[in-house]
């Protein structure tokens, strides 16, 4: 059952907040919504926006200023939670990083966290979900993130390109499973098995890929950004990219860093850009 908790005029449209029970989480989670003034029977196209560590549903609705871009493309916006709340699993508010407000897009295969820590296969139940409930065109949908976010995004539009038709990413952990952050999720919800890793390492999965987005894909990157050095290996996606023939946009930018002062100085171009994809212009 689909549950409206909150809801605001914005833009022309309604910025709402939803929970519902997640058959993939078995539990319930939270998700947000932006819909623009449309008619009540128009299809539109949708975008996800996958948040990054400690954040939740309501951060990029609430900081980045994207409604209005949203408005201007017709396009509904969708934000899930960063990870099950609520799984009370031993140690699972311990860390910033691991555990609550860190799922990292992956389905746990490790107990305790297998049984709720799914939220892989979450973002795209969450997807059939959308598509049932809201004014949604199946063929026009893409998907966007901000660091463990936009690592989530480059992995589900790569591994479901008929799922997503357009892809983008701000400041995305680009080679997991070459750094700090990747290495401790992936060996707490993996386990130490490497070889399972690579199937949510954006960088491992687009080196064997023949260009799955013709269309390209965007990424900006903050060049004052504290993580850059040692987390993110964007350098890593653009050669895998190189590799595999995919156009890529990354665009590097003096004096930004890794907040949402950086997403909201540029989440205008983004959606522009998955309006130029989703609405055939």
């Amino acid at each position: 059952m689909l549950e409206l908790l909150s809801e605001h005029a914005c833009c022309g449209g309604m910025q709402r907040f939803y929970r519902h029970d997640s058959r993939e989480i078995g539990l319930p989670m939270r998700f947000s919504v932006f819909i623009p003034g449309a008619p009540a029977d128009a299809n539109m196209p949708a975008l996800f926006y996958l948040a990054g560590l400690t954040c939740t549903e309501e951060t990029f609705m609430v900081k980045a200023g994207a409604q209005k871009a949203a408005a201007r493309e017709g396009m509904i916006l969708i934000s899930p939670d960063t990870s099950p709340r609520g799984a009370n699993v031993a140690g699972e508010t311990e860390a910033w990083d691991f555990g609550v407000g860190a799922g990292f897009y992956v389905d746990a295969t490790e107990a305790p966290w297998s049984r709720h820590y799914r939220m892989y296969s979450y973002i795209l139940e969450l997807r059939e979900l959308v598509l049932q409930e809201f004014p949604v065109d199946a063929e026009r949908i893409g998907i966007f993130g901000h660091s463990m976010g936009g690592h989530g995004a480059l992995v589900l539009a790569l591994r479901n390109p008929g799922l997503f038709r357009s892809v983008s990413a701000f400041a995305p952990i680009a080679a997991p499973t070459l750094c700090p952050w990747g290495k401790k999720a992936f060996g707490g919800y993996l386990g130490p098995d490497q070889d399972k890793w690579q199937q949510y390492d954006a960088s491992m999965l687009m080196a064997g890929a023949h260009a799955p987005f013709p269309a390209g894909i965007l990424i900006d990157q903050g060049l004052a950004d504290k993580f850059l050095p040692d987390q993110l290996y964007p350098e890593v996606f653009e050669a895998a990219c190189r590799t595999a023939g995919q156009p890529l946009e990354l665009r590097r930018h003096a004096a930004y860093d890794h907040g949402y002062y950086f997403i909201a100085s540029f989440v205008d171009e983004h959606l522009r850009f998955h309006g130029k994809t989703l609405n055939g212009g």
